[in-house]
């Protein structure tokens, strides 16, 4: 790619993240910035403590399947990737390709999230930490099947995740004032949802229809402005709503 059109894309990535106005639509642009660059999904997430284990609470936004979510938690995989650990300690980007042994990763993965990321046909990774105005520790990942990233991408990329911070801040700005109410029912919906029941299961433990329980999950997506039942889930544990 020559620099123009890698400057071309970085400029129109960029705007289009600082244009955003909404979760969903930042969502939107944060997918958009994965595909551009051959990758087909893109979580934001806090960076993990040592004492934790699951994904789900840390993930912001994202496009990561729910099973792939489902499964990483299943097996605790937080705890067991130290690449994801090391990175609060660290400001360069981390890459790797699980298919070219030209290129050997300079990560410590489980074998078990290795297979993870195969199965989900995801050989080439990127994990991008940043660092918020208010010392948060934020992480972009991003995963896909394409080949390695060249230096000068991996530059454009975490250039362009600077801008994701700044809108992203931004957002948290406005969404701070807002108030997040969700009816006694579509928490305990939400709060099923948490525990990995499907809407079938929620329905049989709530004498529902998986219909109407479908419904409250769509109205709780609406109410905290989220894009899936994974992002709901992640948000309604970090406004507190459950626990």
């Amino acid at each position: 790619m020559s620099y123009i059109i890698a400057a071309e894309r970085q400029l129109l990535l960029s705007a289009e993240l600082a244009a955003a106005r909404t979760q969903t639509a930042f969502a939107e642009a944060l997918e958009r910035s994965a595909t551009a660059f051959g990758f087909s999904h893109v979580a934001f997430l806090n960076a993990p403590l040592p004492d934790d284990s699951m994904m789900t609470p840390l993930l912001i936004q994202g496009s990561v399947p729910a099973q792939f979510v489902r499964e990483f938690d299943r097996q605790q995989l937080v705890r067991r990737c130290q690449t994801l650990l090391r990175v609060r300690d660290s400001v360069m980007p981390h890459a790797w390709h699980l298919l070219e042994k030209d290129n050997e990763p300079e990560v410590e993965l489980s074998r078990e999230l290795q297979t993870l990321l195969i199965n989900y046909n995801c050989p080439a990774n990127v994990i991008v930490p940043i660092n918020s105005a208010d010392g948060q520790r934020l992480i972009f990942w991003f995963m896909g099947n394409r080949s390695s990233l060249s230096q000068s991408e991996l530059n454009e990329l975490s250039m362009i995740m600077l801008q994701a911070l700044d809108a992203y801040s931004c957002l948290k700005r406005n969404d701070g004032s807002a108030p997040h109410t969700l009816s006694a029912r579509e928490l305990e919906v939400v709060r099923w949802t948490a525990q990995g029941k499907t809407s079938v299961e929620i329905g049989q433990i709530l004498s529902l229809s998986d219909h109407t329980v479908n419904a409250y999950m769509t109205n709780a997506i609406k109410k905290l402005d989220c894009v899936n039942r994974t992002q709901l889930v992640a948000k309604a544990i970090r406004l507190k709503l459950i626990s």
